[in-house]
């Protein structure tokens, strides 16, 4: 705002200027109103080419603003109160209001408009037409609280700007913590709950063993052999966890983190060892559209990893709540979009289950499902399988949504 009211000046101190120096008397005088020229001209350029090195002076030095009111008088009383060296009057109390608040002003309103009635009296045109004289001395009264008025609108502005930015800063905190929050219990329940449930299962049929009337000695050594590979199992998936989350604030947490991964080998060694562990006969191959569509391309390792886990918390479902007699795991491309399915010939899903009644209920694994899903930009379906018999866990991504990969590195 300050440098428009100094655009502004500069343009009518050029205008008026030509007629201040025809008008002023030969001699000192000339030579005065063209000091006052140049004095008035660049110092509104000066502060209008770099207001933000020198507007700070002039917002602690209001003498400045006072002597330059003396040499636009200069000027005035040289060209006429009719010239348009008026107007440059008026940018006075505008720029006091603006930087000096109502107080200064008032002080400069008052000041100019003093000025202008004293140049109309010198040149005797005060009492022949008063209603003209007032009209430039009540304009600076009015910009100049017109001037006020816009510095504490921009001032309650910026404060309002800075409350909202303070507020959605709050808001993303809130918001990354949540997030975290959710992504630490999908990782608990995927990884180490899971294993922990099935140390519990394994050392209840151990107990059982031990607590037989005849024991047998070769199944409870295989037995106990169960628990310590699961009890190892669940230690180093929560080292896994713990070293995620410390990479997470490491600068360099994965020397190539836009490497592909093969989805096909992820998933397949995602299948053999939910077998080996379950005893439950799992396959993974690529289905019927394989063949027209291609061969999944190499992923990222964040998607990967979210598809996998996906994956294995599906068959991990069908294994604890539908008794299946078998699993398959299936991965199709057709174009730009990546199918998965996850089929079992179990009992199926209860008729109209929603994420919303499992997450109440305290099952989240279908709920972390979607949540992992809904992370990739992937689109997960759960219905019937085959024959209406068992689930079917289907997901859809779009592969043209996924971020490029970078080029290999030049030799």
């Amino acid at each position: 705002m300050c440098r428009h009211v100094f655009a502004f000046r500069l343009a009518m101190i050029a205008l008026s200027a030509p007629a201040a120096l025809v008008h002023a008397a030969p001699g000192l005088a000339v030579r005065l109103v063209g000091a006052a020229v140049v004095l008035t001209f660049m110092g509104s350029y000066v502060l209008f080419r770099d207001w933000e090195r020198f507007g700070p002076l002039l917002l602690r030095h209001p003498t400045l603003l006072a002597l330059d009111t003396l040499f636009g008088a200069l000027l005035l009383v040289a060209a006429g109160p009719d010239s348009t060296l008026a107007y440059v009057s008026v940018c006075t109390p505008l720029l006091a209001g603006l930087v000096y608040s109502w107080r200064g002003a008032a002080i400069f309103a008052s000041l100019q408009s003093l000025i202008l009635f004293l140049v109309y009296a010198a040149t005797r045109e005060l009492h022949a037409n008063l209603a003209q004289s007032a009209l430039f001395p009540g304009l600076c009264v009015v910009v100049g609280a017109a001037g006020a008025t816009q510095r504490t609108l921009l001032l309650r502005f910026g404060e309002a700007s800075r409350t909202l930015t303070a507020v959605q800063a709050r808001l993303a905190v809130s918001e990354a913590v949540s997030a975290e929050r959710a992504r630490l219990a999908r990782e608990m329940h995927d990884s180490v709950a899971k294993t922990l449930h099935g140390v519990a299962l394994a050392a209840d049929g151990l107990a059982r063993s031990a607590g037989a009337d005849r024991p047998d000695p070769a199944l409870i050594r295989q037995q106990a052999d169960l628990v310590a590979r699961s009890a190892r199992r669940a230690a180093a998936e929560s080292r896994a966890l713990l070293t995620d989350l410390r990479c997470e604030h490491d600068p360099n947490p994965d020397p190539d983190p836009g490497g592909g991964r093969d989805l096909l080998a992820e998933l397949g060694a995602e299948v053999s060892d939910f077998s080996a562990r379950t005893g439950l006969p799992a396959t993974c191959l690529p289905s019927e559209a394989a063949a027209t569509g291609g061969t999944p391309p190499p992923l990222p390792p964040a998607v990967t990893r979210q598809l996998r886990s996906i994956a294995a918390e599906a068959m991990e479902n069908a294994h604890r709540h539908g008794a299946p007699s078998r699993v398959e795991v299936r991965v199709a491309r057709d174009g730009d979009l990546l199918r998965i399915s996850v089929i079992d010939d179990g009992q199926g899903l209860p008729p109209g289950i929603t994420i919303g009644q499992l997450r109440r209920t305290g099952h989240f694994g279908l709920v972390g499902m979607a949540e992992r899903a809904a992370a990739i930009g992937a689109r997960l379906t759960i219905g019937p399988g085959r024959d209406a018999k068992g689930t079917a866990v289907s997901l859809e991504l779009p592969l043209d949504t996924l971020p490029p990969r970078p080029p290999p590195p030049s030799p």
